[in-house]
């Protein structure tokens, strides 16, 4: 791979404004002016007037919360076009969809997700696509394969003709572009085109209307109804690129781990943390991109930005994983329920790259596998048989492949060398009672004990002195779907601030992080300002609270103009 001297692959520019910062600090000190009267002049007045200090207290914690991570905004910019040179040299990378429920998340979504992937603009021998889906449901497998047959014309039609949006449901939305229009033929293939994924979507829905009729296929059948609760590991390769050629079609992997009603899953870090195991056994590539089942890939170029990003620094500390924006496709105009998060990731995502680097959300992120397995950013690890044992578990093939991670072996092809061992493998570390005694969900993987997995991932691992990176681009890298009424949003909000709540207060905290760790200070107070957004309620109730109070108890809590200010 040519050094980041040979080839620039990303530039820093920083974006910072010296009138904001002025204007802050104006800010900060009338705030801190504000406090002290305050303060000053408590024993004259009542209980509103304390309730009042405490609540203003707050609100300028809160405030220098959010002006800390915005104080150093950095843009990144990167150039595919350097790294595309030395296709042959490119990494591999293990991409994750992961889908709980076909019914809250219809297989169609999910399969344009995958076709989204599929098509991506990166040699096809050097990717693979894991589907984890929790239910188990043959309803999506079946979307799957149909999609697979789907892909063998999409992903050459896409490639042929330079398309950007790749999750047919969007694209064929729109008017073909007019550039497009030029190109001898392109009309007549584009209704082609747009006739398969017609046929494609009737057939999924009328297997979903099949329902209880569908079931597995060959040898790994399973039973056709399936409790979501409790089912065997399934692992099946959809499709294989066997010729493991770069203008090919990507692998395509089923997984759906075992469940039992006794057993712990750990929700979805659990999930992520058999694709882990199940890539790690079959193509260990040496880099992961996970999305969510409802997240397509919105520019076709994102692994090369992100590549650019993860190869582009003389140390590997600098960018422990890549974080694209959360972004939205077909959400409410103006975010009325406020869960886009747009100023946050405009100000705060841009001021967290000139610290540490933005949080692990969940989606649209890539991964070195190595951090994941918890490698320091000085790459001292024990390869002792006892420890591998202790921290990744029995499997034999998932110690060796992640002893190769770990002592930084580069692969850049996907090639699977032996199927029926790999599927065998795959199923054994795919069980609900593999990780027991091992150090996954801790030490390793993804961490558990929040409904915020992946604000704790991130943490553990900037904890552990690695960095991360924003790769902010246009179009952006991936579009989500946000909930579009009250009901969905406060119940999707209650559940990430209750998750961000327990990390504060829990073994992961940011506080234990920067004490004991390798979390810088000023990158803790950003976590905080994240994790305390569900304190942030009580004072800001009570603020609003004090004007009735204080009319029907005729008293004040905001400071009285005298006469005698009144004539000056």
């Amino acid at each position: 791979m040519p050094t980041p001297n040979a080839f620039p692959l990303q530039e820093r520019i920083p974006v910072g404004s010296t009138l904001k910062r002025v204007a802050h600090l104006a800010i900060l000190s009338l705030l801190v002016l504000l406090l002290l009267y305050r303060l000053s002049s408590l024993p004259h007045h009542g209980l509103p007037w304390l309730l009042a200090l405490l609540c203003e207290a707050w609100f300028t914690f809160v405030w220098l919360l959010n002006v800390n991570a915005k104080w150093n905004p950095v843009i990144r910019r990167t150039h595919p076009a350097h790294i595309s040179k030395r296709c042959e040299d490119l990494p591999a990378v293990d991409m994750f969809v992961t889908t709980a429920d076909p019914v809250l998340e219809p297989p169609i979504v999910t399969v344009n997700t995958v076709l989204s992937l599929l098509a991506i603009e990166y040699p096809a021998h050097k990717l693979a696509c894991y589907v984890s889906d929790d239910a188990c449901s043959p309803l999506t497998y079946h979307a799957l394969v149909e999609a697979s047959e789907f892909a063998k014309s999409w992903v050459p039609f896409c490639r042929k003709n330079g398309v950007g949006v790749r999750a047919p449901c969007v694209y064929f939305s729109r008017e073909p572009e007019p550039r497009q229009l030029l190109s001898p033929g392109f009309l007549k293939d584009w209704e082609l085109m747009k006739d398969r994924y017609e046929q494609l979507r009737e057939k999924i829905e009328e297997a979903g209307r099949a329902g209880d009729h569908l079931c597995f296929d060959d040898e790994l059948s399973r039973p056709t109804k399936l409790d979501r609760g409790g089912h065997p590991s399934t692992v099946k390769f959809i499709w294989e690129n066997k010729a493991n050629v770069a203008d090919g079609i990507p692998h395509l992997i089923y997984v759906a781990r075992e469940k039992r009603p006794r057993y712990p899953h750990h929700y979805k870090a659990g999930a992520m943390n058999v694709l882990t195991r199940v890539s790690g056994v079959i193509t260990n590539a040496p880099f992961m991109l996970n999305v969510d089942c409802d997240s397509f890939a919105n520019n076709p170029q994102v692994i090369l930005h992100a590549m650019c990003l993860l190869l582009g620094f003389e140390e590997e500390a600098m960018s422990g994983f890549v974080q694209c924006p959360q972004k939205f496709h077909g959400g409410l105009k103006d975010d009325p329920f406020g869960n886009q998060f747009v100023v946050a990731q405009l100000t705060a995502g841009l001021g967290m790259d000139g610290l540490q680097g933005p949080f692990y959300l969940g989606t649209g992120c890539v991964h070195r596998r190595k951090v994941i397995y918890g490698a320091a950013p000085n790459g001292e690890f024990s390869a002792q048989e006892p420890e591998l044992e202790r921290k990744f578990g029995s499997s034999r093939e998932l110690k060796e492949s992640a002893m190769e991670v770990l002592m930084g072996a580069s692969k850049t092809t996907l090639a699977i060398k032996d199927l029926s061992s790999s599927v065998y493998a795959a199923q054994q570390v795919a069980s609900c009672t593999y990780e027991f005694g091992t150090s996954w969900g801790e030490e390793v993987g993804f961490v558990y004990g929040s409904t915020t997995e992946d604000v704790q991932t991130g943490l553990r691992i900037h904890g552990m002195g690695w960095s991360s990176v924003n790769c902010s681009l246009d179009p952006p890298g991936f579009l989500g779907n946000a909930p579009v009424d009250g009901p969905a949003s406060m119940t999707q909000i209650k559940r990430w601030s209750t998750g961000l709540l327990e990390v504060v207060v829990g073994r992961n905290s940011p506080l234990l992080a920067t004490l004991a760790g390798e979390l810088r200070f000023r990158q803790c107070l950003c976590y905080l300002s994240l994790n305390v957004w569900a304190l942030r309620s009580l004072p800001e109730l009570c603020y609003a609270l004090l004007p009735p109070y204080c009319v029907m108890a005729d008293t004040s809590f905001l400071p009285k103009v005298s006469k005698h200010s009144q004539l000056h």
